[in-house]
């Protein structure tokens, strides 16, 4: 049953003002609006019962509310300047939207306004600088989130709160999802567990596309992006409409960039790449909740950087199609074109996204099905000759009951899962063909007593991964058991686990917070660690699986103290992180100990484990004078250390853990300039300090120092609006790494390829100076 219209009005608390603009989001229903002219605004198919309302508008601080639709009371909303974010409203990591400053669990939202003012090269760079999360990189295309030091299978990416389900085992496979398509980032840093199973060890990333446009509109936008280092160019349209609950976004875009550069490697030979995407949704907005068809399309295709370099010149080697290898000259093989090796990635995913209003209850229903599709091209001789080829395909699904409210109490009781197989259609073997089915349920509830917030919750999960024989005759062709060379050993391996979580948000007083959480995670063992054999072209390294691997699991503890005033933020977020069982490679050495062993040309890793401690935390400190609020001073710094336990000298830290970091950002932001039409004018200029990380696993050469370094990037940009205030055009432009800095962050997979005998340098280095043009135009047409 319809609740009656919902009305309101939006003003500045301050000034008394209306502000027409403001966007009322009710983030449960996905149902949202804009305030007309004299700032109010109405809802005329909302259902009846109790939801979290947010109202945000740009250079004002986000207010949360929760309302009673069935009242039929209208509302008045006053707005405060933005000195700091805390009112955002989060959706992952509890059971529904609730404000960010109640969940116990540390979180960090990065929003539209930041993704824009950022320039990047692919989701997750748009995302890195957020304290707490790193990238792993390999080349400027591929990225993988890293949160608190930990990555790969242990961070669950959501695509609009759906599992992103691809080949994420490996450090070279970026995440599938169009930078264009996102408009906020929503960072979990802590065990995910408790709502999604298995692999939420670290943390959850969920990627949100725009909110549903008011009922009667049709709007759109065109998105033009240019970067000058490797002449990167993205494009993008987007168009959504509603009209009387009928709603529909869809995004097309494209982006193609040639050969990165640095002072030190100049052109870094086949480091280009190129994207085609399409996502968006259909479906009916009613006051008995909404049902939305999904779909999304990532297809990428890049070169993967092996930096063989010339030993007299330094100049970058190629193999041609007679297996001559030849010197790269100039700006690399053809300008945009990528020559052997190189992966092409095609993800695709269906799904329905459901929301249903029971009476007093509400029940939720996802279920999707997505097909990746990995191929890495190794032959010069061949260039379309697949070396690896993996088709993974994926039926996932949740289901979640909201119960009405019980004295105070708000309930949910949950299932999920998916069943996946994949295959292997290349030349090359690097993992089995495999089945995986696993299933959980889960129970989470929420109370607030007075100033204290209090969560938590139970939940029990099962995995279980199936994986195939596989024989090869002297020609690497597959063939039937018995007949060849034993490639793969037939295994099946089961894991369960009880996932579980409480912690609690208490008030101090209106500016102070204290927060703190304890759980308890788990994250099965990836086919690749149970069952990999094989030369792993992207990482540069022969790989190793080990059956018997049991499952990690984690007891996390997290602190956090958040202040703020007129004039100053502060936040500091810490925590300890106890894993059982922590998986990961690790070079293996010759019977005689001297070198590390070597098959088909590159060193050989297999994953073992070992009990591990992780320790570290972020602090943050926003200085903003009242009433100077134009002006901003953040600064943060995040920093982890990562022991295995009981282990000798060069053995007692863990791989590739990000170095500490200091990031420091001096902001100036106008709502308006004078009479002009420049509104939301922004320069900002942020120096960013990576400290040296010296804290490796040293042992079997599987890792080395890096020393510090230090990037300066800029920013300016500002909305140009006609007479009658409307925008015409968003202009941002950014600069990274302003000074042209030579550097090797830590967790570039770079780092490890051959040396440059010139010059007695190993690795690649990171991209040099770029200068980035974004433009956006909205459209509206209804």
């Amino acid at each position: 049953m319809a609740a009656p219209p919902l009305t309101g009005r939006v003003t500045d608390a301050a000034t008394g003002e209306v502000l027409p603009g403001a966007n009322v989001i009710f983030p449960d229903l996905r149902q949202a609006t804009a305030t007309s002219p004299d700032g109010t605004f109405r809802f005329a198919n909302l259902p009846r019962g109790r939801f979290l309302m947010q109202v945000r508008f740009v250079g004002y601080t986000a207010v949360v509310r929760t309302v009673d639709t069935s009242t039929g009371q209208p509302l008045e909303v006053a707005l405060t300047p933005a000195e700091t974010e805390i009112g955002q409203v989060v959706v992952t990591g509890v059971s529904a939207s609730t404000e960010m400053r109640r969940s116990p669990v540390p979180t960090s939202v990065v929003d539209q306004t930041r993704l824009r003012q950022t320039a990047s090269t692919n989701a997750i760079d748009a995302i890195a600088h957020t304290p707490g999360l790193n990238q792993i990189t390999t080349g400027a295309a591929i990225s993988k989130p890293v949160i608190r030091g930990l990555s790969s299978n242990r961070v669950i990416t959501l695509n609009n709160g759906a599992k992103q389900e691809g080949q994420q085992w490996g450090d070279e496979h970026g995440i599938e999802i169009d930078e264009f398509s996102i408009d906020r980032a929503e960072i979990i840093k802590g065990p995910g567990s408790l709502l999604y199973g298995s692999d939420g060890l670290a943390g959850v990333i969920n990627f949100l596309p725009p909110d549903p446009v008011d009922d009667g509109r049709i709007l759109g936008s065109v998105t033009a992006n240019y970067q000058t280092n490797n002449y990167q160019q993205g494009y993008s349209l987007w168009n959504a409409g509603n009209l009387n609950g009928f709603n529909w976004q869809v995004r097309g875009s494209g982006k193609v960039a040639a050969d990165y550069r640095n002072r030190y490697d100049g052109r870094v030979y086949n480091s280009g790449f190129r994207e085609l995407n399409g996502s968006g949704y259909v479906g009916l907005n009613k006051s008995w909740g909404y049902s939305h068809l999904t779909f999304n399309s990532f297809n990428q295709i890049l070169g993967l950087i092996e930096g063989e370099r010339d030993s007299l010149s330094g100049r970058f080697l190629r193999t041609n199609s007679l297996g001559e290898t030849q010197v790269v000259t100039g700006r690399g093989f053809s300008g945009y074109g990528l020559d052997v090796p190189r992966q092409q990635i095609n993800h695709l995913r269906l799904g329905t996204d459901n929301n249903f209003i029971l009476g007093q209850h509400r029940l939720t229903l996802n279920v999707g099905w997505q097909q990746n599709r990995r191929r890495e091209f190794g032959n010069p001789a061949d260039y379309y000759e697949k070396s690896l080829f993996f088709q993974l395909r994926t039926v996932d699904y949740a289901l979640r009951w909201f119960l009405p409210e019980l004295n105070g109490w708000n309930t949910t009781f949950g299932t999920s899962g998916m069943q996946q197989q994949n295959q292997n259609k290349g030349v090359e073997f690097l993992i089995p063909a495999y089945r995986l089915l696993d299933g959980g349920i889960f129970g989470v509830t929420k109370k607030t007593f007075g100033k204290l917030d209090l969560s938590g919750g139970l939940r029990y999960d099962i995995r279980r991964i199936t994986a195939d024989a596989l024989y090869l005759n002297a020609d690497e062709q597959p063939v039937p058991a018995g007949e060849g060379d034993q490639k793969f050993e037939a295994f099946r391996s089961t894991f369960r686990n009880v996932s579980g979580s409480v912690g609690g948000a208490y008030s101090l007083s209106d500016k102070l917070l204290l927060k703190a959480n304890v759980a308890r995670g788990f994250r099965a063992p990836n086919i690749a660690e149970l069952g990999s054999n094989g030369k792993h072209e992207g990482t540069v390294r022969y790989e190793l699986g080990e059956p018997d691997l049991r499952a990690e699991t984690s007891f996390q503890l997290d602190g956090g103290l958040n202040f703020t005033s007129d004039h100053v933020s502060f936040s500091a977020d810490v925590f300890r992180n106890r894993i059982s069982n922590y998986i990961f490679p690790r070079s293996l050495t010759t019977p005689s100990g001297a070198d590390s062993l070597s098959l088909e040309g590159d060193r050989v890793f297999r994953y073992g484990q070992g009990d591990a401690r992780l320790a570290g935390g972020e602090v943050s400190v926003d200085l903003h004078p009242h009433p100077l609020d134009w002006l901003h001073f953040e600064n943060s710094f995040s920093m982890v250390r990562a022991m295995q336990l009981d282990q000798p000298a060069g053995q007692r830290n863990l791989p590739f853990i990000p170095a500490d970091r200091l990031q420091s950002e001096l902001r100036v932001n106008f709502r308006k300039v004078g009479g002009s039409r420049l509104h939301n004018l922004y320069a900002r200029g942020t120096v960013e300090h990576n400290f040296a990380q010296n804290r490796i696993f040293s042992a079997f050469d599987t890792e080395t120092p890096t020393p510090a370094y230090t990037l300066v990037n800029v920013g300016l940009g500002t909305d140009v609006v006609s007479a009658k205030d409307r925008t015409l055009f968003s202009l941002y432009l950014a600069a990274n790494n302003l000074f042209d800095v030579a550097y090797q962050n830590h967790l570039s997979r770079l780092k490890y390829t051959a040396i440059n005998y010139a010059t007695g340098r190993q690795g690649v280095f990171n991209m040099g100076r770029t200068v980035s043009v974004k433009l956006v135009v909205p459209l509206s047409f209804k």
